[in-house]
């Protein structure tokens, strides 16, 4: 298995295809495996570049000093040994959800790395932020009464639309096996959760100048379409685009629609 070597981790990450590359950033606890519906499409015209963040998957962390001080910043930090370990001056990078905040902070923060910025499911945070519902919110806390696997699934299907949910009954549980069979460390769980209740970036994205796609699906009830709205009004190089009858997880299960899109934006420059 092939690992990236940082200052003070290694970092499992995949490579696949050739042409300029592309980094897709996982969302919240999930890893490499999040992008299965993408990595063969898009291969076929970028070198696309997957990994498992610090302490999820097969990023394992070697002892406790691997998870100390877990922050916004160590998530970005991880993103620049990557593309230095593998020797990209610049890429594009593709980030949802809490992947989504790692790539707006990468982009404010190393501009000179970034070549085409895409931003799905995703939101700036801030006083505009539209937080999901209640009971949304509440299938993310930890709960002693569940086992693991519950929790995972108790977060994981509001993810996708309830026709998705009912006719694709088999591949949610496939997916939730994937998430269960990939270890997310609770210190990262954690660290994780607490910078996304505490993103606050709306009145700094301003400042992104690179070409950015913003893609949302019409009915994301983790995070409504709106803060992809508010994100394409705050960039002033965006171009948006509503995927119809698209979930959070739309990546997956509107698949063929949302490489399409990326591809083209890809390819227009």
């Amino acid at each position: 298995m092939p690992f990236a070597k940082l200052t003070d981790f290694r970092l499992f990450y995949e490579s696949d295809g050739a042409g300029e590359p592309l980094i897709l950033i996982s969302g919240f606890a999930s890893g490499a495996w999040n992008w299965f519906r993408q990595t063969e499409d898009l291969a076929k015209n970028f070198r696309v570049i997957t990994f498992d963040p610090r302490g999820i998957g097969k990023s394992r962390a070697r002892g406790e000093s691997d998870l100390k001080n877990l922050s916004m910043q160590t998530f970005i930090e991880d993103v620049l040994g990557l593309l230095d370990f593998l020797e990209i001056e610049k890429a594009h990078i593709l980030g949802a959800s809490f992947g989504g905040f790692v790539a707006q902070e990468f982009a404010l923060q190393f501009p000179e790395r970034l070549n085409r910025l895409i931003l799905a499911c995703t939101t700036a945070g801030g006083k505009h932020h539209v937080k999901p519902s209640i009971e949304v919110l509440r299938s993310f806390a930890p709960d002693a009464n569940l086992s693991t696997g519950e929790h995972i699934r108790r977060f994981l299907r509001p993810a996708f639309t309830d026709e998705f949910n009912r006719r694709h009954a088999d591949e949610v549980e496939r997916i939730c096996r994937m998430r269960e069979t990939n270890e997310v460390a609770e210190a990262v769980y954690f660290a994780q959760l607490h910078s996304a209740f505490n993103l606050d970036l709306e009145n700094k994205i301003g400042a992104i100048r690179t070409e950015t796609l913003v893609l949302t699906g019409d009915k994301d009830l983790v995070v409504p379409m709106q803060n992809s709205l508010n994100l394409a009004d705050k960039l002033p190089k965006s171009t948006l685009k509503i995927i119809e009858n698209g979930s959070h997880l739309f990546f997956i299960e509107n698949a063929d629609e949302f490489n399409s899109i990326v591809r083209d934006f890809l390819r227009k420059f």
